[in-house]
């Protein structure tokens, strides 16, 4: 089901769409490919909606720097200086992160209009950010495919091809609030990573992964998140054809669990401290599956390049139930 959500200052319309399937209903707009909404049930039957979300499209106008819910590329997470080398080629990019890139420039994925068409279950969102779009190389055709399975879990599974050497890196940027209440203390958070991406003053990675243990990173067993938290985990999994799941999150006042698995080898744990109006500190937990950040600059870290011939794929699932 579509309806028209808004229209931005140049007249382009905003439409919104609406999936549901056993008892989850997961609202997606055309702008930016955000999740504006994930309505689930409590342990007692009730629903209330988990991520973070404004209610017109005026308000994502206003506040764009969360990124709420939203299809960020095309490289997510941040690029120290705004600037990497491919090829013998030095690429600069927005520092719209003072002093780096951060999850594409001034105006990235999330704020463009994506191309929409139904798919079984499901969505296709699909543009072409043209060679040079925010600096970047290449012509990249990209979509992402949002679809509900028969347990309600959404699954977002992105593909991209390129006429030019490139980076990518994409994400989806929702925030969590398992409670429906804005405030997600108490939640907790296992996730399957024995190392960290230690970073400087700026949220750049100083150098080698850290081990977690013994360290305020350790979420092999599940405990309290708090907050304080921007960083990448390195997934003990690293990188798999398929998705494995490598994360959970839990409330335990409304008893909704949250689990999470991805193709990708990393998570950036993000507990929103700089959320700020309408929202507080703190309101969201963001798990955002991808790359590591400044992979472009760390031959060392897993590649984020895509050449002409190849195919990017990545793909994540959000499973939600309730003990």
């Amino acid at each position: 089901m579509s309806e028209l959500f808004g229209t931005l200052p140049d007249g382009t319309p905003v439409h919104r769409w609406t999936l549901e399937r056993a008892g989850i209903r997961v609202r997606v707009l055309s702008y930016g490919g955000i999740v504006q909404s994930v309505e689930v049930p409590d342990r007692a039957g009730h629903p209330a909606d988990v991520v973070l979300g404004f209610a017109d499209l005026d308000g994502y106008l206003a506040h764009p720097e969360p990124y709420l819910g939203a299809l960020v590329g095309r490289y997510a997470n941040r690029i120290a200086g705004g600037r990497f080398p491919l090829e013998g080629v030095t690429y600069s990019l927005a520092q719209n992160n003072a002093p780096n890139s951060l999850h594409g420039g001034e105006r990235g994925f999330d704020k463009r209009v994506w191309d929409v068409e139904p798919v079984e279950h499901g969505l296709r969102l699909s543009r072409v950010s043209e060679h040079g779009e925010e600096g970047f190389p290449g012509r990249l055709d990209v979509s992402a495919t949002y679809t509900l399975d028969a347990s309600g879990a959404l699954r977002i599974a992105y593909e991209a091809t390129t006429d030019a050497p490139t980076v990518v890196n994409l994400t989806n940027h929702s925030y969590f609030d398992l409670s429906g209440t804005g405030n997600p203390d108490g939640h907790e958070l296992r996730l399957a990573a024995s190392r960290f991406t230690p970073v400087d003053a700026d949220l750049i990675p100083t150098g080698p992964l850290d081990d977690v243990t013994g360290t305020r990173f350790d979420f092999r067993e599940s405990r309290k998140v708090g907050t304080g938290y921007d960083h990448n985990f390195a997934l003990d999994k690293g990188l798999t054809p398929t998705p494995v799941e490598i994360a959970e999150l839990h409330d335990p006042a409304s008893g909704r669990v949250l689990t999470i698995a991805t193709t990708e080898p990393g998570i950036q744990l993000y507990t929103g401290d700089h959320l700020s109006d309408p929202f507080t500190p703190g309101a969201g937990i963001a798990l955002e599956t991808q790359h590591f950040p400044d992979s472009p600059n760390r031959p060392e870290y897993p590649s984020t390049e895509l050449r002409p011939g190849g195919t990017y794929r990545s793909e994540t699932v959000y499973a939600f139930s309730t003990r």
